[in-house]
């Protein structure tokens, strides 16, 4: 059962599981914020925790207000798109044939019908996209299976709004933001370790940061980095 706390204009998301530790979290894009707290928690301890953080949540709500929107996509010629953190110059073909994508130097030719709408436009990127997901995510889970001795069993992509990635531990699947296709090659492995190791450690454990530390040194650098670039817009 999910209770909530309410702190001045903040309202906290609190959930009791089997963990050992309290587990605070701001989630981008809004600064949504949730707690995680031992079953036998009582929710004045978790208030009286909340209330000790303050300082930190409002930090982290400030710096996802301030991060970099993309503007919303029209899907034009000359409109900037990024792929795999570079960014690219749109170009509109329209012809009756065969529509799909081909990438250029520095250039996305996108090739749609004539009278194709913005929507139409969207959904064969978003398509291409998941193509090129689909290429690059299995080597990456391939090379870190032995390296963590885990096994993913399946993996989804999916439009997340407030995460890049997330895990089913008992059902040892990870499921991953499709945005992360316009961002550098090393974040997207980045958050793909981050979910792999969640299969061994559900949460953010001591126990998890010890194995993404061990695995993955940098990993606080590539989180910040993913968190700095620009966001979808809302």
């Amino acid at each position: 059962m999910v209770e909530t706390i309410e702190i001045a204009d903040l309202s906290i998301a609190v959930t009791r599981k089997a963990v050992k530790n309290v587990h605070l979290s701001v989630h981008p894009p809004e600064g949504r914020v949730t707690l995680v707290a031992p079953t036998d928690t009582r929710i004045e301890v978790a208030r009286a925790y909340a209330i000790t953080r303050l300082g930190w949540i409002r930090k982290q709500q400030e710096r996802f207000r301030d991060q970099v929107r993309e503007s919303p996509r029209r899907f034009v010629t000359r409109e900037s798109h990024h792929l795999w953190g570079r960014r690219h110059l749109l170009k509109i073909e329209e012809h009756e044939g065969r529509q799909g994508v081909t990438v250029g130097h520095r250039t996305i030719h996108l090739r749609v019908r004539p009278g194709s709408d913005t929507s139409k436009r969207a959904e064969i990127i978003h398509r291409w996209h998941l193509r090129l997901l689909h290429q690059a995510l299995p080597p990456i889970i391939e090379k870190w299976e032995p390296r963590l001795s885990v096994t993913v069993e399946r993996y989804f992509l999916q439009r997340m709004k407030t995460k890049w990635g997330s895990c089913n531990a008992v059902q040892r699947t990870i499921r991953l933001n499709t945005e992360l296709v316009k961002k550098p090659r090393d974040l997207l492995e980045y958050v793909v370790v981050h979910e792999m190791i969640h299969i061994l450690e559900p949460t953010h454990s001591p126990r998890f940061f010890e194995l993404l530390t061990k695995n993955y040194p940098n990993w606080a650098e590539a989180r910040l980095e993913l968190n700095e670039l620009p966001v979808p817009a809302m």
